[in-house]
């Protein structure tokens, strides 16, 4: 481990040198650092600087601390699950996703009345408060015991036309994309994709470590007029999954001939 250097800031030094020896292999990926007296001998600096390097290298992500474990270097790994973002239907006309039968229920789903927030509101096309029925699923790999949590907002108008949607809200999104057809829509879909920091909340439902984005997924279903029919959120946290996506060159309109 390097020697610390006088003067500075020590625990800016400290964390300095630990982070070298991260990046550098001597400490490997998921391995135990030394202790705070071991760190304190080595450098010959007191506890509350271990500890202020300790933290600082904590709010960068290289290192998790587990209480009455110690402190841990992050794993580098490959994620955990690679999730194929993409739709396909059989020749009966169902919808399948690929990775539908990788999750399974933690939890009973909740349904529930909200309205549409600034987001969601430009998601769907409405208005903020515009009434929706909401359904929150967590989900949970059994392979990896990933977690992730799901959620399906449904405008009251787009439930008024087709019943079904607002009598079982919490249908699986093939389910629903189904009925939706049944109902007479022509299906696309729009997708977007944005890392963020996890509120309170999210942190502890998807037990995530410190310093640990998720990924938000946001995808919106719409009609055959183009018109948004329903979103769905889907949050992972970013250590433990990556996306994957089908890409296809679609074709250009015809050019109209000038008169």
């Amino acid at each position: 481990m390097t020697e610390i250097q006088r003067p500075g800031a020590l625990y800016q030094q400290v964390a300095a040198a630990i982070r070298k020896a991260i990046l550098t292999g001597e400490f490997a990926p998921d391995s135990l650092l030394p202790s705070e007296a071991q760190l304190m001998a080595h450098y010959g600096v007191s506890r509350p600087t271990v500890r202020n390097a300790i933290a600082a290298l904590r709010a960068e992500g290289l290192i998790d601390v587990r209480h009455g474990k110690g402190s841990f270097v992050r794993s580098d790994g490959q994620p955990a699950l690679t999730l194929e973002r993409r739709i396909s239907r059989t020749g009966e006309g169902k919808f399948v996703m690929p990775n539908g039968d990788v999750w399974q229920e933690a939890e009973e789903p909740s349904t529930y009345r909200t309205h549409t927030a600034k987001d969601t509101g430009r998601l769907l096309q409405l208005g903020e408060e515009e009434a929706l029925f909401g359904c929150d699923r967590l989900l949970t790999d059994p392979g990896t015991g990933t977690r992730a949590m799901h959620r399906t907002l449904i405008p009251f108008e787009i439930a008024e036309a087709v019943p079904l949607l607002g009598k079982e809200p919490c249908k699986p999104p093939a389910a629903i994309y189904w009925v939706l057809t049944q109902a007479g829509h022509k299906l696309s879909w729009t997708e977007t994709v944005r890392a963020r920091m996890p509120l309170s909340d999210e942190r502890t439902t998807l037990q995530l470590p410190d310093a640990t984005p998720i990924l938000h997924m946001a995808r919106v279903t719409h009609g055959t007029d183009d018109r948004p029919l329903i979103l769905e959120e889907l949050r992972i946290g970013a250590d433990r999954a990556e996306l994957a996506y089908r890409i296809t060159a679609d074709k250009q309109p015809a050019r109209r001939a000038r008169a």
